[in-house]
């Protein structure tokens, strides 16, 4: 009778709750199944609104050579990386209680296993069986409840890292052992207690497939992820995903759409998502991750792979029309437009073919002013909607850092000074934040390839403590160009997979 109870108790919560009201079994999983001689069943609820999964489950223990608990699973196979948030629901005092990552060779309740495990009490390890039937063992971390795990699988060695919210990922340690073949991947729940019932609430969960070793900047076979990102709670929900190369998305100023491009071609999106619609851009086939619509919603400035000529910028009505050529010159490449909408900031190679630097031009062409000349790259530059600065980075200092200089190029301060690779800052539109791009995989200064684990992070505009808002796979197309909401409490980028 008390396992009915029970039962009937956590339908009504998924049933009723405001946060979970479109529910779907799996979401991006194949499966759920209960492991083990459990007492009360497992469920699962997915929020397609929300990107987030509940998970129930009971079980008396993972741990010595048999296993209880309730598993939301995926087949796979080859290299990957999981990636997560996490959160108890409720007050169950069982210190015990765990919940994670796991990747398994089988579904029987002695078989082998690795797996992040989040305890009740914040107790946090890398835990794993070798064999059939075999003992379990453990590496604990350092951190203490932390609520970002993830769990990258490269050939035989797991590898486990974790955060909290804001923070970077450490490192808590790997291992290695034989799981060929297919295997299950997913998250799990157990209670510690066979008559007790745990939920955990599951959001920003990822399965990132890396690039094959040895493609290099290869974008064969990728897939693509439009994500958008609320800075307060620092969740993230997925609108649009396909198979395929799509970059850079920009958030329009004067109705909820975004804007990327793909293929040669730029498209908007509604932003609670829904099929893309493609910006009639005239003869202009070649359009690049360069591209951005004006604060006064009347223009998109777009970058073109002219043949011969190389990347130049035109301008194209909103609602698409004929280009306007803005710069005879090439390479160019489009990255800011001023705060009143009659100036563009771009990048370009002028006088030696391997050096760019930060130019200005009315957005009707014209001359162009040289704003920067460093001797090194100077990129990603981006006017601060006040109208006082062009935020940009640059490997002046050895590394590629954020830098910010005066709109007429005066005054040119370095605003960050770390271990990371840092691109493309973006003033947000209230003026407090910028958003910008760190490579955590090593890259050369002067690079910003593809297919790299990288964060995305937020900065006081006049430098200061920066913060983790999110970690992902991706890197080129990810967030090339300003891509803030226009109240500033959301940010959209792409992350990919393979």
């Amino acid at each position: 009778m008390r396992r009915i109870l029970l039962f009937i108790s956590f339908i009504t919560i998924i049933i009723t709750s405001d946060s979970m009201a479109q529910l779907s079994v799996y979401g991006i999983f194949d499966g759920q199944s209960d492991i083990g001689d459990v007492k009360i069943d497992g469920s699962v609820a997915y929020d397609k609104d929300t990107d987030e999964y509940l998970v129930g489950g009971s079980g008396e223990n993972i741990w010595f050579n048999i296993d209880e608990f309730h598993y939301l699973w995926k087949i796979m196979e080859g290299d990957f990386i999981l990636y997560a948030k996490m959160e108890f629901v409720g007050d169950n005092p069982e210190p015990h209680r765990k919940g994670g990552w796991m990747i398994r060779q089988g579904l029987d309740p002695n078989a082998p296993h690795v797996s992040v495990t989040v305890h009740g009490d914040g107790l946090t390890a890398l835990q794993y069986r070798e064999k059939i039937n075999g003992e379990m063992a453990e590496i604990r971390a350092s951190v203490n409840g932390p609520n970002i795990i993830q769990l990258e699988r490269k050939g035989d060695t797991f590898t486990m890292k974790v955060a909290n919210d804001g923070g970077l990922l450490e490192k808590v340690g790997e291992f290695s052992m034989d799981m060929s073949g297919s295997v299950y991947a997913g998250l799990f729940v157990c209670s510690h207690n066979e008559y007790n019932f745990q939920q955990i609430v599951f959001n920003n969960v990822r399965i990132s497939v890396p690039a094959e070793a040895g493609k290099g900047n290869s974008r064969e076979g990728v897939s693509s992820r439009l994500e958008i990102l609320n800075i307060e709670t620092l969740n993230r929900r997925e609108i649009y995903a396909k198979d395929g190369l799509f970059e850079a998305p920009n958030w329009s100023f004067t109705e909820q759409k975004l804007l990327f491009n793909e293929e040669g071609k730029l498209y908007k999106i509604p932003v609670a998502g829904g099929e893309p619609q493609m910006i009639e851009s005239g003869e202009l086939n070649n359009l690049n991750n360069d591209h951005g619509i004006s604060p006064d919603g009347k223009w998109i400035a777009a970058s073109n792979g002219d043949e011969g000529i190389g990347s130049r910028i035109y301008i194209i009505p909103y609602e698409g029309g004929k280009p306007k050529l803005v710069t005879e010159q090439g390479p160019s490449y489009w990255h800011g437009w001023s705060a009143d909408s009659k100036k563009l900031a771009f990048v370009a190679g002028r006088e030696i073919s391997d050096h760019y630097d930060i130019y200005e031009i009315k957005r009707n062409g014209g001359k162009e002013k040289r704003l920067t000349s460093s001797y090194c790259l100077d990129d990603g530059p981006d006017y601060s909607l006040d109208g006082k600065y062009i935020y940009y980075n640059s490997c002046q200092s050895g590394t590629m850092e954020i830098w910010r200089m005066n709109t007429d190029g005066a005054e040119q301060v370095q605003l960050t000074s770390d271990e990371y690779q840092n691109w493309f800052p973006h003033p947000s539109p209230d003026g407090k934040w910028i958003a910008f791009i760190s490579y955590v995989d090593p890259v050369a200064p002067g690079d910003h390839p593809p297919n790299k684990n990288v964060m995305l992070r937020l900065m006081p505009v006049d430098g200061g403590d920066i913060k983790v808002v999110a970690h992902l796979y991706g890197g080129q197309g990810t967030i090339n160009v300003p891509s803030w909401s226009p109240d500033s409490k959301e940010i959209a980028f792409v992350s990919y997979t393979y």
